[in-house]
């Protein structure tokens, strides 16, 4: 073409031949965005991620965790201060699995990232069951945003007030802070409201008036309720 084109004293090089008559390309489908994905289907999608805390003997404690996007309900898989590795996490999600709670909507999704220890063993306990797993991209904390900032919640209100012995204190610390995550620290993103409800959240009768405060953790967290009449 571009000798055609030069005997009608068009001067043109290969290079723009080419881009002009290349097929034009139609746009595919819109895809949502990631965000607009979590929070479509956050109801059906469970979030989970490791986080290390250091024990006052400076040995390296592991945390896995589970996160509901939909109700921000956590579940702490396990603590240990041996190898975290592949093998441990696999087993915590047999567990898991074994111990599933009957749900009023089934888990579709998981998300996790591309950390080795969630690696093919570890999938294949959710993909049995049904479920997709979604890893998320490359250096992108921020894809896992739900988790992530359940561990800066924990490490503020929790972890980094306390001096921790080891992995039996740690699981304490954790299990009793989650026990008052789910059921009586309110939420924004939840309308105040807490992940798992509850009674407290019942209207107040004008004849419970006093007001009554419950301590846990040695009074590093502060529970308020009103006293039955």
């Amino acid at each position: 073409m571009q000798g055609e084109l030069r005997k009608l004293g068009i001067e043109i090089s290969a290079t723009s031949i080419r881009r002009i008559t290349a097929p034009k390309r139609r746009p595919g489908p819109k895809r949502d965005t990631w965000r607009q994905f979590m929070r479509a289907q956050a109801s059906s999608i469970i979030a989970c991620d490791l986080f290390t805390v250091e024990s006052i003997g400076l040995k390296t404690l592991h945390v896995l965790f589970f996160i509901e996007l939909h109700t921000r309900r956590v579940l702490i898989g396990g603590v240990t201060d041996g190898p975290a590795n592949l093998t441990w996490a696999t087993q915590i999600a047999r567990n898991l699995s074994e111990a599933r709670e009957a749900r009023t909507e089934p888990v579709r999704f998981i998300v996790h990232d591309r950390d080795k220890r969630f690696g093919p063993s570890f999938d294949e306990v959710f993909k049995a069951e049904g479920i997709e797993i979604i890893r998320t991209p490359w250096r992108a904390p921020r894809a896992n945003a739900y988790a992530e900032r359940w561990i800066r919640t924990a490490r503020t209100e929790c972890i980094d007030r306390v001096m921790v012995l080891g992995a039996r204190h740690l699981h304490h610390l954790l299990s009793t802070y989650v026990e008052h995550y789910n059921l009586e620290r309110p939420h924004r993103g939840l309308d105040l409201q807490t992940p798992e409800g509850g009674p407290h959240l019942k209207p107040l009768s004008p004849e419970s008036s006093e007001i009554a405060r419950r301590d846990r953790l040695g009074g590093l967290i502060h529970e308020y309720y009103r006293k039955a009449s």
